[in-house]
Formats: structure tokens, sequence, C-alpha cells
């Protein structure tokens, strides 16, 4: 099927050139440090942020309504990935160095597979937008390495700028849209499982002291208040 998208001369393919020509010129080793960062570093990296979010979410007063914010994440990404199937069907655009071999391609097996939309990109911008959305110095680093992961991507030849483009719009618009839908099943969810024996995974098991610490300050409060009451009631009875 024709698409506009089926033109891959002009600026896209300008660009691309452009990023991919710094493979031709840089050591072997930089090459290959760029394609495992691209193929599988960034999405390790991503993989761990989600780890310290999770551990800091559990941490939070609203630990379940955070969990099922970072819960959103992974599941998020499954969708991209589901949404993607129809589209890169549709679009049935070939990779880059299928219609220009002279790009330098840096990772090998990518040949029968299509380009539209970059699943990497794709991926890393869903987890990006989603921890974002639970905690935004988390979402800032993410989204940092999504966008290092577009760059990677056409360093290595096997995507054309649009399909990274395409990735981060189709990642955040499934994100964003179907987040509320998505908070209305996951919340309740890890509200109940925070009452069953997976509580731990939810919800930070509070220490001995923190615990001794919040009984003298509610004690310190009722204190304070029995204190105050009598001399309120001697002010009104003068």
């Amino acid at each position: 099927m024709s698409t506009l998208l089926a033109d891959t001369s002009g600026p896209d393919l300008g660009l691309l050139r452009a990023v991919n020509g710094l493979a031709k010129s840089s050591p072997g080793w930089l090459d290959g440090l760029v394609s495992w960062i691209g193929e599988y570093g960034i999405l390790l990296g991503l993989a761990a942020l989600c780890a310290v979010g999770w551990l800091q979410a559990r941490r939070r007063p609203d630990a379940p309504v955070a969990i099922a914010g970072l819960l959103w994440a992974p599941i998020a990404v499954a969708v991209c990935e589901l949404a993607n199937l129809p589209i890169s069907a549709i679009v049935d655009r070939p990779r880059p160095f299928v219609d220009h071999p002279d790009l330098d391609v840096l990772v090998d097996g990518k040949a029968g597979t299509l380009s539209f939309v970059s699943d990497h990109s794709a991926m890393s911008m869903g987890i990006a937008v989603a921890l974002l959305l639970v905690n935004r110095r988390l979402g800032l680093i993410a989204g940092g390495l999504a966008l290092l992961q577009g760059f990677c991507r056409m360093f290595m030849g096997v995507h054309y700028p649009t399909d990274v483009i395409g990735g981060y719009a189709l990642a955040t618009a499934v994100v964003l849209l179907l987040a509320p839908l998505a908070m209305a099943v996951l919340v309740p969810l890890c509200h109940a499982l925070a009452r069953t024996a997976l509580a731990p995974l939810l919800v930070a098991p509070t220490s001995g002291r923190s615990r001794r610490r919040g009984a003298e300050q509610g004690r310190r409060r009722r204190g304070s208040v029995r204190t105050e009451e009598p001399a309120h009631e001697s002010d009104l009875a003068a």
C-alpha cells in the first residue's frame, strides 16, 4: 500500500545520512558500544529506573496509587507494541538500508522487518511518559534516555527519523489517552493487593523505630490538646 511515508527521500533521508555518517567515521569500538546501547542498554537502563521508582513509590503515603502508575508503564508498552502491528502493516515501510545500501548498518537480522514505527523508540518513550506521571525526576531521566534511543537507532542505520518520531507519538498517545481507564482498574487492584500477603510489594514495611516515633508524636499532639483545653475554658469563664 502506497503512503506518504513510502517516500524515503528528502529531509528524512538527509538527516538519517547525517547521523549514520557519524558511524562511518567512528572507530569500531564506538560503533559496537552505540549498537549495544541502542539495542539493549537503554532498555535495561529504563528497567532499572522502573525498579528505583518502585522502591521509592512503596515509601510514599499514596503507595498503592503510585504503584498502580508504575504498573501502567509495562502495560502501556505492551499496548504500544500491539497497536504498532497494524500500523506497520499498513505503512509497509522497509528498513532504510533496503532502499539505500550506502548506509552503514551496525546490527544484523533487521532485513526482513519493517521500519515504521520504531519499536525501541516507542517502548522507551512509553516508559518515560508513564514514569513522568508518577515520578517527575525519574521520568525526565527516562525521557533523556528515550531521546538517546532515537539517536542510536538512526546511528545504527535501522530507522528513519520519522520512524523514531512516529514511535514517540504512538507511545505518548497510548500512555496519556488510556491512563485514566488504566488507573481506574489498577488503583482499586493495588489497594486490594495491599490488604493481602503481597502488601510488602506495594507498601514498604514500617520499621519499629518509625512506629515508635509516630506513636510519640501522636501522644505529644494529644497532650498539647489536653493542656490547651483548660486555658480555653478559663478564658471563657473570664
